[in-house]
């Protein structure tokens, strides 16, 4: 899986992201869910159109 980056409030950067998730929201958009390479804490990407098409969902 591609590197993806997220922005992470604590650190106050784009950090990133460990672990990454692909999951979907109620309103059936597609977003990563992680951990941040920075702090540890939980971060959340969502996905553009184009970036959910190219990882085939």
């Amino acid at each position: 899986m591609k590197d993806y980056e997220a922005y992470d409030v604590k650190a106050r950067k784009k950090v990133k992201i460990i672990e990454p998730k692909i999951i979907q929201l109620k309103n059936h958009r597609w977003a990563i869910k992680g951990k941040s390479s920075a702090t540890g804490s939980t971060v959340f990407r969502i996905l553009s159109k184009a970036e959910a098409e190219q990882l085939g969902k």
